[in-house]
């Protein structure tokens, strides 16, 4: 079991800690309270996804397990020399 890099240990450990900081009584809510924002979160991804695809015009699902496609750059416009009139005297410097 890994949940965002963190095995079984690591959450013992970290469930240990918010009992001892919560108490018995508050960490169930504050876990129910966890779990309903996870849940929250969750349907507005999807809401955001669906929309998304609405707005693309593609309902097939996205996959975005594999490394991302090589991409490659749009062909630059030709770059135009500017022309640079010089004077015959420099205007910073002494006259000699």
């Amino acid at each position: 079991m890994n949940i965002f890099g963190i095995g079984l240990p690591e959450m013992a450990v970290i469930a240990a800690i918010g009992l001892l900081v919560f108490g018995p009584k508050r960490l169930p809510e504050l876990g129910k309270t966890l779990g309903r924002t996870l849940r929250g979160f969750q349907s507005a991804s999807q809401e955001f996804e669906k929309e998304f695809r609405t707005a693309v015009g593609t309902e097939q699902p996205i996959d975005i397990s594999g490394p991302p496609a090589a991409i490659t750059p749009a062909a630059e416009p030709p770059v135009q020399a500017a022309v640079v009139e010089e004077s015959a005297t420099p205007s910073n410097g002494p006259a000699s």
